[in-house]
């Protein structure tokens, strides 16, 4: 579905004027009146009208720069039935300079048809800078209107200027439009009046409103589901790109960005309408949905964008939600604001048992209390005290693959979601968090024989203290994090360790041979740390933080989530984009539950 993306609007219906918008293919619009004591016993909101300009012919779009009119089109994509939006370019450059990320379209449209190489390379040519060998078709009468910049000058325009003269005709009449896509490549008009509520005239001017061009909303590639298990290597796949088993379940783990961090000044290379909520939250939900997963673990979920948007839309989708905010001891902004751990369920999957939730907050101040005298207590919580929360979520699940031996036997599983956002030169208190989350896991296996998973952002790199011991069980007392410890809170070394069998879910992508389509995501990863070279992609930062752990004892990987490259996303210098609403990726893993022997 195509909608157009603004920003929220506030119009005072008694003093008209013209504003401009950026339009997005992606989003609904709405629009907030601000009224006055007096306006709201005279006046009722009456008209909103939406226009779509006659004269203005229909042109075609550049695929890379959504902005700019095409001029050229690849003939490989007509030739190859690939969608005809991904064909066009602006100029012969922006075709050269994209070459490497479009000719994966063509590679994968040949392989879908099994053609041979030598017609592709006869078809397409090679690429050279300068675009040598580019098969294209100029586009008539649009070549000359060509017009990008590549320097200085924002790619996305805010607004399109408003010539006189020009046809009109309506297209909508409600308070909300969803453009078609006969509206991409057009300027829309937004006209709203205030109608008396008893003459049912019209008071005070009309406001107008127009937009950009209407781009077409950003379609990254799907990502596929690449089984990993010797067993099922060469399972089949249901119409989803799962693996075809009723035994099995999947789990999403997935930083979202919260709105509050979302900031132009920190993602300035990022156009303002794919970084403003609007646009990211359907983009984030439209993502989330895609994949399916029968559990998903958000983080930096807003406790506002909980209530109003993710749990009523998740909903809709078959999810029960749960959520636990982060405290606010530190936070000083608005409350509604303060994000949290999110996890929903598909109800026909799952049954919730119980919720567990872990407050760092309180864990310090106990810590604090026993181990710090009373002079320095200040000074440590200061310190420890750092807002961040765990939720712990025991699940019942609706299938079996217990087999005949165990008829009738409750499979149960216990998934944890948490986000440990500390500073980086706090590493003692970051290891402490982690400590303390599987300290609590460790109570609950003890009282109970349950599979578990622990998934989130630990803002923590492979080969950290944290990574350690969530991958490995414990801390080597040699570790250069334990140096920073000023409170004492790790010592002795020998208490860093844990007797949960965790393993990390992609690490099979590190083993040879571990399933069909897993070479190149081999390549996705880091050789000594058997992890993904990286969850988190700014243009200030790429590393690895996000982590999904189960306990090997009693859960099988099935197949994982592809990675993404680097180079693919650099193309919009990094994350978030207009593709991918986070700076963080997704990950997920289907899992089977292992047989327990009967005791």
């Amino acid at each position: 579905m195509l909608v157009i993306q603004l920003n929220e609007l506030m119009l005072h219906p008694l003093t008209g004027h013209h504003c401009t918008c950026t339009s997005v293919a992606g989003q609904v619009e709405t629009y907030k009146l601000v009224l006055s004591q007096f306006d709201m016993h005279h006046l009722v909101f009456g008209l909103v009208c939406r226009y779509r300009i006659q004269s203005d012919r229909k042109v075609a779009i550049c695929s890379v720069h959504p902005s700019e009119q095409a001029t050229l089109q690849c003939l490989g994509c007509v030739k190859a039935k690939i969608p005809v939006a991904k064909s066009y370019h602006c100029t012969p450059k922006c075709f050269s300079d994209a070459w490497q990320h479009h000719r994966v379209l063509h590679d994968r449209a040949a392989s879908a048809v099994n053609e041979n190489g030598n017609e592709e390379e006869e078809l397409y040519g090679r690429f050279n800078s300068s675009g040598s060998g580019v098969i294209n078709a100029s586009l008539s009468g649009s070549a000359s209107s060509a017009s990008l910049t590549n320097g200085s000058t924002p790619l996305y325009p805010a607004a399109v200027t408003q010539r006189s003269g020009e046809t009109w005709f309506e297209v909508g009449h409600s308070k909300t439009y969803t453009p078609s896509a006969d509206d991409i490549g057009h300027v829309l008009k937004f006209e709203c009046a205030v109608v008396d509520a008893e003459s049912k005239h019209h008071v005070g001017h009309t406001n107008t409103l127009l937009t950009s061009r209407v781009i077409p909303a950003p379609s990254p590639t799907p990502r596929r589901l690449i089984p990993v298990s010797g067993l099922d290597a060469m399972a089949p796949l249901d119409s989803d790109g799962r693996i075809a088993s009723s035994g099995t379940f999947t789990v999403l783990s997935y930083n979202i960005l919260s709105d509050v961090y979302a900031t132009n000044d920190t993602y300035n290379y990022c156009p303002s309408w794919a970084l403003s909520w609007p646009y990211r939250r359907q983009n984030l939900l439209r993502e989330i949905v895609g994949y399916r997963a029968d559990i998903v673990c958000l983080q930096e979920v807003q406790s506002d964008h909980y209530e109003e948007f993710f749990a009523p839309e998740l909903d809709k989708h078959g999810y029960q939600a749960l959520y636990k905010r982060k405290t606010n001891e530190v936070y000083n902004g608005n409350a509604h604001t303060i994000d949290g751990c999110a996890t929903f369920f598909r109800r026909d999957r799952f049954s919730h048992v119980k919720k567990y939730e872990v407050e760092f907050n309180k864990a310090a101040q106990s810590l604090t209390d026993a181990l710090v005298p009373n002079a320095q207590r200040k000074t440590a919580l200061n310190r420890l005290v750092k807002d961040n929360v765990a939720l712990i979520v025991v699940l019942e699940a609706k299938f079996s693959n217990q087999g005949a031996d165990n008829p009738g036997k409750r499979q149960l599983l216990c998934v944890a979601n948490t986000h440990i956002n500390v500073h980086q030169d706090l590493k003692d208190v970051k290891l402490w968090q982690v400590l303390t989350l599987l300290k609590g896991l460790e109570k609950i296996a003890a009282s109970a024989d349950i599979p578990m998973l622990v998934c989130g952002d630990f803002n923590s790199v492979p080969g950290s203290a944290p990574h350690s011991l969530l991958a490995m069980g414990k801390v080597d007392q040699l570790h250069p994090d334990l140096v920073v410890d000023p409170l004492g809170i790790l010592r002795p070394h020998s208490k860093l360790t844990h007797q949960l069998p965790l393993v990390s879910a992609y690490s099979p992508f590190a083993r040879v041979g571990a399933g069909l389509g897993s070479d190149l995501q081999r390549r996705r990863m880091d050789a000594t740390t058997n992890e993904p070279l990286f969850t988190n992609c700014t243009r200030d930062f790429i590393g690895t933080l996000d982590y999904i752990f189960y306990t090997a004892d009693s859960l099988t990987v099935e197949s994982l989530l592809e990675l993404l490259d680097e180079e693919s996303l650099r193309k919009d210098t990094a994350l978030p984009s207009p593709e991918w609403s986070s700076d963080h990726i997704a990950l997920l893993a289907e899992f089977r539950c292992k047989p327990r022997p009967r005791r």
